[in-house]
């Protein structure tokens, strides 16, 4: 499987799918690939004729530079992996100076507040950064069908407003997240965590099914609180926010109302590494 780095080529290439009348699907990903990702490309491989893996570290979305520096990167391992799945997968491997040949700079969104909450909160510029790569990836590929992960549910909640916004003729697929044996959501960042710690790190799941069992008797606020005391008793990991929000508009909750559906949203670090997850509430 020998990867396309240059996007003149890909959209060649692709061009000759959509003269035979055929479907392309897109997976943008960063790499360090696993199950997570694998189920988002089976899911393509299933609805299309043709599958666009693009495997891109995008500079823009990262407002730490540590975490950019030592983010995971295996591109041998990613490629062995996705020629299991097929060999009529595409890989899009872009340089920078290829996505961002000028200054590697991200556009300003406005997203109708969907970016000012949890991650937007503690994340500076993190939602400008995934809008911009998302629209040039989304222009360079074109593609029918493009599949996120609903681990990073706001992302998802956020690329379907974009494509709203900006008039991308493409549908937005969003995928159940993939966990691993003890409950933790499968992450390229759960390979920096420590054996011990990662072991552990099935009581971040376990929190928040213990917070979906209490969303039917106890207000928001209380479980909240509830949150809070629990990871304030374990010393493995550090609560960053627990927030139980919308799941349309991603608003945080003082009061329940019929006919609503919520989500519980979690971001926590352990031994240095920041992990996110949330679940469906009702």
């Amino acid at each position: 499987m020998r990867p396309i780095s240059d996007k003149q080529q890909l959209q060649k290439l692709l061009q000759t799918t959509r003269n035979e009348k055929n479907t392309i699907g897109l997976v943008p990903t960063m790499g360090a690939l696993h199950q997570g990702h694998l189920s988002l490309v089976e899911k393509a491989i299933e609805e299309n004729h043709r599958v666009v893996v693009s495997i891109f570290v995008n500079p823009t979305q990262f407002d730490n530079a540590n975490d950019l520096k030592n983010y995971p990167r295996n591109l041998n391992g990613d490629l062995a992996l996705l020629q299991k799945l097929s060999r009529q997968i595409v890989v899009f491997t872009p340089s920078k100076a290829e996505i961002y040949p000028g200054e590697i700079t991200s556009q300003e969104f406005r997203f109708g507040g969907l970016e000012k909450t949890m991650e937007g909160s503690y994340r500076n510029g993190h939602f400008d950064g995934v809008a911009t790569i998302v629209e040039l990836l989304l222009k360079i590929v074109a593609p029918d069908k493009a599949y996120f992960g609903e681990k990073d549910f706001q992302q998802l909640q956020i690329v379907k407003k974009l494509v709203k916004l900006k008039r991308i003729p493409v549908t937005i697929v969003g995928c159940p997240i993939e966990r691993e044996a003890n409950g933790l959501a499968m992450s390229s960042r759960n390979e920096r965590l420590p054996n011990k710690i990662r072991q552990k790190a099935g009581f971040i799941f376990n929190v928040l099914k213990a917070a979906k069992k209490k969303f039917g008797t106890k207000s928001a606020n209380d479980i909240r609180e509830w949150v809070k005391a629990k990871f304030q008793k374990n010393e493995d990991f550090e609560l960053e926010y627990f927030e139980i929000a919308d799941q349309e508009n991603l608003t945080p909750i003082q009061r329940k109302q019929k006919n609503k559906k919520y989500r519980a949203f979690i971001a926590v670090y352990a031994s240095g590494v920041r992990l996110i997850d949330n679940i469906a509430l009702n």
